[in-house]
């Protein structure tokens, strides 16, 4: 099971985003925030923005749509070549039907439940998904602090995901630095959304590296535990 770094840039700087692109060439991913002023309080990128970034990133770009209606809009960015697409199981009518459509038109498809969302409605859908999102803040802002309650809801993917023998990513995003990623990791999770302790470095590669190592030693505590039970 790979570890996975994908940084947020929602974090960066805006007026140099294809430098700060460039100062993160150790990762797996880079994360695209969507907001709309709606689903969530803030507003950043569109569909043209996120087409510029495909075209200068050489990163594969795992999109985050925090907006209303993504059943309209999320198959748009699939379009735009996005690897990966995640819409908010709060937002849409019908997550299945538009995981299809996803995949149909060549993205991953991803789900993303907010703090306060329980997991147990989608356990019996998680084959429908290529990833799962657990936000451990809420959407909307970046800088906030880590939400440890939301541990038990990628426990219990985890331990769906090892009965079912499924092979979808468990994605955690809010407050992921070097003291929260190996708690995360632990818990389950496998990929890692990380904004400004990636950003706010002078040295993003260093920090990328150690957050894959700091991920891989709660990974490693986690099995350790399993062996022992």
């Amino acid at each position: 099971m790979s570890i996975r770094i994908s940084p947020s840039i929602l974090a960066a700087d805006f007026v140099n985003i294809e430098r700060d692109l460039g100062r993160i060439g150790t990762a797996d991913l880079v994360h695209v925030d969507v907001m709309d002023n709606h689903f969530v309080p803030n507003l950043t990128f569109g569909p043209q923005m996120v087409d510029r970034i495909q075209q200068v990133s050489t990163l594969p770009l795992d999109v985050h749509l925090m907006i209303d209606d993504p059943d309209r809009w999320a198959p748009g960015y699939a379009e735009l070549g996005a690897y990966s697409v995640t819409f908010h199981a709060e937002a849409t009518a019908d997550p299945v039907a538009l995981a299809r459509r996803l995949r149909s038109i060549g993205a991953r498809a991803g789900i993303a439940l907010k703090p306060g969302t329980a997991v147990e409605p989608y356990l019996e859908l998680l084959s429908e998904f290529d990833q799962v999102l657990v936000m451990t803040v809420e959407p909307g802002f970046g800088g906030q602090s880590f939400m440890h309650e939301t541990m038990p809801k990628l426990q219990l993917l985890r331990q769906e995901l090892s009965r079912t023998g499924g092979d979808v990513w468990l994605q955690v995003d809010g407050g992921i630095n070097e003291d929260t990623v190996g708690i995360a990791a632990e818990a389950g999770a496998d990929t890692f959304v990380a904004g400004s302790s990636v950003f706010g470095s002078d040295s993003p590669g260093l920090r990328i590296n150690a957050l894959r190592e700091a991920a891989a030693s709660g990974r490693a505590h986690a099995h350790g535990s399993s062996s022992r039970s």
